[in-house]
C-alpha cells in the first residue's frame, strides 16, 4: 500500500460570515496535532456556495486557505465535490463550517485510514458530548435504523457532516447529488454496494452559530428518497422481500380463520369466499413480489459486477428459482394443483358438467398462477445469466492483431 502523506479538508459554506472565521482558524491550528497523530500534512480549502454576505471575503484574509467561490448556489454537495478536485491529498475529508464540529478529530479519523482499517470514516455525532437538537437526532436514527435494516450493516450517524475518504476511492463514491442529501447518499452507496470498508469515530457536536440551512421536512423528504433509490439501486432484493414479507403475512392472517375451520369441520362455508379469495390474492402478490427480488438481485448483480450470487436468502432464492432447478416447484405446484380439481376433470368427462366445491377451484388457480410466475422468473434468471456470460466473455482480437501476434 502507498503511503498517504497528505489531507485535504474541504469547508464548504453558504452564507457563514458568524462562523468561518473561527472554524478556519481552528482548522488551522488543528494541523500539528494531525501531523503528530498520522504523520500527514494538512491542505484547507474554503468553498463559498454562492454565498451573498462576508463569508468568502472573510476567508480569504486566511493566507494558508484556498478560497474557492460560486458565483450563484450549486449546493452543499457540488462545493465538497469542487473542494475534492481542487485539492491534493490522498485523503480528502470535510466538515461544515457553522462550528459545530472539531477539527482536531480528522486526526482520529484519518488514523482508522493510515492504519488501513477503513476507506470511508465517518465522524458520529450521536454520542453523550452531542448538543444535536431533538428532532435531528430522531431523524438520524431512524435513517440509520432503516440503512441498517437494508444494508444488514450497522451504522449510527448517516449523516454525518465530518468524514475522511481516501481519494482513490472516490471513483467507486462518485456520482453523488450536489444538494444537503450529499451526506447519506455516501453512507447508502457505501453500505448498500458493499465494497468500501466504513467506520465510524464518535466525536462532539456543538450547537451551530448562525441558522442552519437544514430544512427538517423537505430535506428529510430528500434523505429517505436517496436511501430508498440507493437500495433499489444496489440492494433491490432487501426492500421487495420485506414488502413480500408484509403481504405474506396479511395472505397468512386472512387465511387462517378458514384453514382453522376446514380442519374442525372438512368443509368451508358459503360466506368465507370473499375472505379466501383475498387471502388468495394477496399469496399471488406475495409470490411476485419474492420473484421479482431474485430477478432484481441478479440484475443488480450483473450491473454492479458483483459475484453469480448473492449470499443470504437472496441468492438461495436465485438458484432454487433459476433452470433447472425450478422446474421442480413448478411440477410440484401444477401436480397438486390438477389432484384437487380432478374429481371435478373425471365428473366433466363424464357428465359434462362440474358440482365439485368452488374452494377447489380456487386453491387450483392459485397453485397455477404461482407455477407459472416460478416458470417466468425461471425464464428472465436464464436471460441475466446469458447477459453476465457475454458480459464476462473475453473480446475477440481482430484478424489483424490476430496476424501481427504470430509474427
Amino acid at each position: 500500500m502507498a503511503k498517504l502523506n497528505q489531507l485535504t479538508v474541504v469547508v464548504p459554506a453558504l452564507n457563514e460570515e458568524e462562523a468561518i472565521s473561527s472554524t478556519l482558524e481552528r482548522c488551522l491550528d488543528a494541523r500539528d496535532h494531525i501531523r503528530e497523530r498520522t504523520g500527514l500534512e494538512t491542505e484547507v480549502v474554503m468553498v463559498s456556495d454562492g454565498s451573498t454576505d462576508q463569508t468568502e471575503d472573510l476567508a480569504r484574509q486566511f493566507d494558508e486557505v484556498a478560497v474557492l467561490g460560486f458565483t450563484e448556489n450549486r449546493g452543499y454537495g457540488a462545493a465538497i465535490k469542487c473542494g475534492f478536485d481542487y485539492g491534493s491529498g490522498d485523503i480528502v475529508g470535510f466538515l461544515d463550517a457553522d462550528g459545530t464540529c472539531d477539527p482536531r478529530v480528522f486526526a482520529d479519523l484519518c488514523e482508522r485510514i493510515v492504519n488501513d482499517e477503513a476507506d470511508v470514516v465517518l465522524g458520529s455525532r450521536m454520542g453523550p458530548d452531542s448538543e444535536m437538537p431533538l428532532i435531528r437526532t430522531i431523524g438520524n436514527t431512524l435513517f440509520a435504523a432503516m440503512l441498517g435494516v437494508l444494508s444488514k450493516r450497522t451504522v449510527g450517524d448517516t449523516a454525518s457532516g465530518m468524514r475522511a475518504i481516501r481519494r482513490d476511492c472516490l471513483e467507486h463514491l462518485y456520482p453523488l447529488p450536489d444538494g444537503l442529501h450529499f451526506t447519506p447518499a455516501m453512507s447508502a452507496r457505501v453500505l448498500l454496494e458493499d465494497r468500501l470498508r466504513l467506520a465510524e469515530v464518535p466525536m462532539s457536536y456543538a450547537e451551530r452559530i448562525g441558522d442552519s440551512k437544514l430544512s427538517v421536512v423537505r430535506d428529510g423528504v430528500r434523505f429517505l428518497r436517496v436511501i430508498s433509490l440507493a437500495a433499489l439501486c444496489y440492494r433491490p432484493a432487501r426492500p421487495l422481500l420485506l414488502v413480500a414479507g408484509i403481504v405474506g403475512l396479511l395472505a397468512l392472517l386472512l387465511g387462517l380463520q378458514p384453514a382453522g375451520f376446514y380442519a374442525e369441520n372438512a368443509r368451508l362455508e358459503e360466506g368465507m369466499i370473499y375472505r379466501i379469495l383475498m387471502s388468495s390474492l394477496l399469496a399471488t402478490l406475495t409470490a411476485l413480489f419474492v420473484c421479482a427480488a431474485a430477478i432484481a438481485d441478479r440484475a443488480a448483480a450483473t450491473i454492479h459486477r458483483r459475484r453469480r450470487y448473492s449470499a443470504g436468502f437472496s441468492g438461495l432464492l436465485a438458484r432454487v428459482l433459476s433452470l433447472p432447478w425450478a422446474a421442480v416447484p413448478v411440477a410440484v405446484l401444477l401436480g397438486v394443483a390438477v389432484f384437487t380439481v380432478w374429481p371435478g376433470l373425471e365428473q366433466y368427462a363424464r357428465e359434462r358438467m362440474v358440482d365439485m366445491h368452488w374452494s377447489r377451484a380456487v386453491f387450483a388457480s392459485l397453485l397455477v398462477v404461482l407455477a407459472g410466475v416460478v416458470g417466468v422468473t425461471s425464464f428472465l434468471l436464464s436471460m441475466l445469466e446469458l447477459i453476465r456470460a457475454q458480459q464476462d466473455k473475453p473480446a475477440a482480437t481482430p484478424p489483424a492483431d490476430r496476424e501481427r501476434a504470430a509474427a
